[in-house]
């Protein structure tokens, strides 16, 4: 899990912004270590137990358009009928002037390959295996959808997520997760 909060910092933190929105507080860890780097950040979930600075669901954020330099949403939308998640997407557009960063759960089977090649170097790779027997449902019982299952195939993901205003900027899975799928995403 600790690989996935070092992708999670790493895209916040390249993309240099000044404000942050972060959707789904989690453990906190992401946003302690973000602002423990001087990022202003602004944390928002819907559950008030975990102590966001604002609680609010993710399709009505309480912020006004282009509040944000990067908005996040890792681990968030498949929580939600696809359909919400979707206008919880066109939500986070909404209020980032330029970045969203998420990370959706991917069910699809994969190989990860690391190897040194002489001259070349270290090479790693996850190399996502076609569904033979395509899975039906989730693998998580909090989860409404994750990329994979039947009827949520990569390319269905990657249409709607341009239906949504963004242009994909980068799409990978991590290495050491290969369950977690992450989506750089640049507003048009």
């Amino acid at each position: 899990r600790f690989a996935s909060y070092w992708h999670q910092i790493r895209e916040v933190l390249q993309c240099k912004p000044e404000k942050v929105l972060e959707v789904g507080v989690g453990n906190g860890f992401v946003s302690s270590y973000l602002r423990g780097h001087g990022v202003k950040l602004t944390t928002v979930d819907n559950d008030s137990l975990l102590r966001p600075d604002t609680v609010s669901d993710i399709i009505q954020l309480p912020f006004p358009d282009n509040a944000f330099d990067v908005v996040t949403a890792y681990e968030v939308l498949e929580h939600m009928p696809y359909e919400k998640s979707l206008a919880g997407l066109r939500e986070l557009s909404r209020v980032s002037s330029q970045w969203v960063i998420i990370s959706l759960p991917d069910a699809a089977h994969a190989f990860r390959v690391a190897v040194t090649i002489p001259r070349i170097g270290y090479v790693q790779k996850v190399v996502t295996l076609p569904h033979v027997f395509g899975r039906r449902q989730p693998y998580a019982k909090s989860h409404e959808w994750e990329i994979g299952i039947a009827g949520y195939p990569p390319r269905r993901i990657r249409e709607d997520i341009g239906k949504t205003g963004f242009q994909i900027v980068k799409i990978y899975r991590v290495f050491e997760n290969p369950y977690h799928r992450f989506f750089v995403l640049q507003k048009m």
